[in-house]
């Protein structure tokens, strides 16, 4: 497990040890093969790909091939300590709305995306005016995926407008290492951002 990438090696440690997680699009199952192995997480993930559904049966992890555009109902209030998404949150139809199923069925939330606002993709858009494409966004834009690309201001903004708790938050670069200016400008020197959440116990 000492090969986990970067940002999962992050989001592992926020996860405390024998946590029920719910994994939005996990991919090939690694980041709950080694919560499971080294925290003794339990829980599952949800996988569209036929290739990562199976790569996540040969690694021990229970998935359910589902598409998360059509909802999370089957899962009921509360029955989970943490629901995950990493690296997906801009490529669903709708958002704002998953985010706020995910703390319906998910005592917390974690999400990951990359920041549109950085530096890079408004100069190139700005110079050359077209789409931008770079390691972190290396689609262009008629087969890319990603289909709400926002920035850290728009998502934050978005968790003020529903009621979001936002109770970390860590911005990266590509490397996925920070340091002074991105904590200090997230939205602008911030390749990638990370954030912890919860429902608002706030009353106004």
């Amino acid at each position: 497990m000492s090969d986990l990438r970067a940002d999962l090696s992050i989001i592992s440690g926020w996860i405390p040890e024998g946590a029920r997680v719910l994994d939005l699009g996990c991919g090939d199952g690694t980041l709950l093969a080694h919560l499971h192995a080294v925290q003794g997480v339990t829980g599952y993930g949800l996988e569209i790909e036929p290739d990562n559904v199976v790569a996540c049966v040969e690694r021990g992890v229970n998935v359910l091939q589902i598409d998360l555009d059509e909802g999370l109902e089957q899962f009921e209030d509360d029955s989970f300590d943490f629901v995950l998404m990493t690296s997906a949150l801009q490529e669903v139809q709708r958002p704002d709305l998953l985010l706020e199923e995910m703390l319906r069925i998910g005592r917390e939330s974690v999400v990951t995306f990359p920041n549109f606002g950085h530096w890079k993709p408004r100069i190139s858009l700005a110079l050359h005016g077209i789409m931008p494409v770079s390691s972190n966004l290396p689609n262009q834009w008629y087969d890319s995926p990603n289909i709400h690309l926002c920035t850290v201001r728009d998502f934050e903004n978005l968790c003020a407008e529903r009621r979001i708790e936002i109770t970390r938050r860590y911005v990266v670069n590509r490397a996925h290492r920070s340091n002074w200016g991105m904590r200090t400008f997230p939205n602008l020197l911030g390749e990638i951002a990370l954030y912890q959440l919860r429902r608002s116990t706030r009353r106004d």
